[in-house]
């Protein structure tokens, strides 16, 4: 299972961003998707997650900016940043869990994608 992370840029505040975190490999349940970010000198702190029960969860300063979601066909979720502020300038990193067709359960992550929002 491979996890491809993309999106990142820079922005100034104010803009959009959307990240992508495409999930491949011989996958039977995307069980999961977890979004964190990672400021500078800072601790990794989740931003967002999202279930296959259907349950979203947001980081309190995220709220009703950010929004995750899934493309069902592509296996991809999605992180859809609006209204971004210089404090959300971070290495994103997704983590999923997945279960894979011989029905093991992993934990997995992409490589980060870097998020500059200017002021």
């Amino acid at each position: 299972v491979q996890l491809q992370a993309s999106g990142g840029g820079l922005v100034q505040a104010g803009k959009s961003l959307r990240l992508s975190c495409a999930v491949s490999g011989s996958i039977y349940s995307l069980n999961r998707v977890f979004w964190y970010r990672q400021a500078p000198g800072k601790q990794r702190e989740l931003v967002a997650s999202w279930r296959n029960s259907g349950v979203l969860d947001y980081l309190e300063s995220v709220k009703g900016r950010f929004t995750i979601s899934r493309d069902n066909a592509k296996n991809t979720v999605y992180l859809q940043m609006n209204n971004l502020k210089p404090e959300d300038t971070g290495t994103y990193y997704c983590n999923a869990g997945v279960t894979d067709r011989r029905s093991r359960v992993g934990d997995y992550w992409g490589q980060g994608t870097l998020v500059t929002v200017s002021s």
